[in-house]
């Protein structure tokens, strides 16, 4: 279901910090494509460097060189007012922690990105109510996140990143806080986005994760490699 037009699209990116006099070398030479409607998930362990890749094709941070064209735009040319939205309307993102707010309820808190973008409370809300419902949560709309499982938390956090229609779905180890059962589940949810047309990016260390995802690439030392055999 993939189309031909690169939604993400890296050219030797590197991220190096500078510790005192040495550099470490984050990110080295990463050139990655990823077209409209792909499932991918990268895989590496800890410490490879996949989340600081994340950042970087979340706009959330910035290579030291290279280039990223997101949907075409040339990323590293946005300014800061530009990549703020870029983050609201063109990108969803799913945490290992969920970071829902705890104060708020399941409904307010997928309901959040379309109030910031001056929706209608009103608006918002039948929205919230819509996107939670199809994600089996109908009875659980005024319930707090400590009220709810980790995979109903994890479920809430997938309805609050597709509440805006992201062109991508970013995910960091989106079941790496939940137990097997749920893990199923949420990476069903993932499938069936998927399904609808979605491009979704998975960040994992867990291999049982990345099997059930269309793409695998490795990443390892900051390395990029397109099949399991080259990382060795």
């Amino acid at each position: 279901m993939t189309g031909n037009q690169s939604i993400i699209d890296t050219r030797n990116l590197y991220k190096i910090y500078q510790n005192g006099s040495e550099e470490l070398t984050v990110l080295n030479d990463v050139s990655l494509k990823v077209s409209q409607g792909e499932f991918l998930a990268v895989l590496g362990p800890s410490g490879s460097g996949k989340s600081t890749l994340m950042n970087i094709l979340g706009c959330l941070d910035k290579p030291s060189s290279g280039e990223y064209y997101l949907d075409e735009l040339n990323v590293l040319e946005a300014q800061d007012d530009e990549l703020a939205e870029i983050r609201n309307h063109k990108i969803g993102f799913v945490f290992q922690q969920f970071n829902l707010l705890p104060r708020l309820s399941a409904l307010q808190n997928v309901s959040l990105p379309l109030l910031y973008r001056g929706m209608s409370e009103k608006d918002s809300r039948k929205k919230a109510k819509e996107i939670l419902s199809r994600l089996g949560l109908d009875d659980r709309l005024q319930h707090h996140p400590n009220e709810l499982s980790g995979g109903q938390q994890q479920r809430v956090a997938i309805a609050r990143a597709m509440i805006t229609e992201p062109h991508l779905l970013l995910a960091d180890e989106p079941t790496g806080n939940l137990d097997s059962k749920s893990s199923q589940e949420v990476m069903k949810l993932l499938h069936e986005l998927h399904e609808q047309d979605h491009t979704i990016v998975v960040i994992t260390h867990d291999q049982e994760v990345a099997r059930k995802v269309g793409k695998v690439i490795y990443i390892r030392d900051g390395k990029v490699y397109e099949n399991e055999g080259s990382e060795e």
